[in-house]
């Protein structure tokens, strides 16, 4: 029997039958809402999606659906605090049009990083985060420089494990552990300056999304070209993309590069 999105939402609404949430369908948007009766904040599905994952997994494409989101519920209702969970924040990178503020309108704690990074802070929830905001520090008494500070010095215990190719005599290195903070591994600066230090030519550093870090040893000019490739492809398959333009490492400094064909780039700005 032909999944529809009438038949789908008839499905959800049985998963998520609470005295706690209620549920809408947006028939124009194909669209289906949960949230939390007392606070009105929620999630929405997008119905076509879903019906896609059921064709091809059945139920089990339901359950998951069910787990995550009842996970963001969970989470979206706590308490949270910062005392006590300091091994539990971290830097996540993001581009600079990434929203600063919550859909609450709260303010969140953010830094700038380089023209085309910034770092947010996360509490690490297990299967999934929290970005933290201005409110959540007041409630601590806690300083932005703190929450930085703390973020910074945890991503240094961050495993370092990385898949080496080699191509056209240019070597590529790849973090992607999946553990939400692969590019944020950006900021170990030790870690950076042990690549330098063995690199061979240009040490050029990628975060085109929040799933990978990519560290290139370039020593020739095509080196450039498929790093740029490379890149582009990445920023345009992740599921968070920050930037599609590399960087290049040095004297502790990343500098954002457009890389022209065929050529040594041109620094950004």
């Amino acid at each position: 029997m032909k999944m529809t999105s009438f038949k789908m939402k008839k499905v959800l609404e049985e998963r998520f039958a609470n005295e706690y949430f209620k549920t809408s369908f947006n028939r124009d948007k194909d669209t289906f809402r949960v949230e939390w009766k007392e606070s009105n904040q929620g999630i929405t599905i997008t119905l076509p999606n879903v019906i896609v994952k059921y064709n091809q997994r059945g139920e089990v494409a339901i359950d998951e659906l069910e787990e995550h989101v009842r996970e963001a519920l969970r989470i979206m209702n706590e308490e949270h605090q910062l005392a006590g969970m300091e091994k539990h924040i971290y830097p996540v990178m993001r581009s600079p049009s990434f929203p600063t503020e919550t859909k609450a309108g709260t303010k969140l704690v953010y830094k700038d990083h380089t023209a085309e990074t910034r770092v947010f802070y996360a509490l690490d929830l297990g299967k999934s985060y929290r970005l933290i905001d201005e409110k959540l520090l007041e409630q601590e008494g806690w300083t932005a420089s703190r929450i930085d500070e703390i973020a910074t010095f945890n991503v240094r215990s961050l495993s370092l494990d990385y898949k080496h190719d080699q191509v056209a005599d240019n070597d590529f290195y790849f973090v992607a552990t999946q553990d939400g903070y692969d590019a944020s591994r950006i900021l170990n600066e030790a870690f950076l300056e042990e690549m330098k230090a063995n690199a061979k030519g240009d040490l050029t550093v990628a975060v085109p999304h929040q799933d990978v870090l990519i560290i290139a040893d370039i020593q020739n000019k095509m080196g450039y070209d498929i790093l740029a490739q490379m890149t582009m492809k990445f920023f345009a398959e992740g599921r968070i993309p920050i930037t599609s333009l590399p960087f290049i490492y040095e004297n502790k400094k990343l500098e954002p590069i457009f890389i022209l064909a065929k050529n040594r780039p041109e620094k950004k700005g």
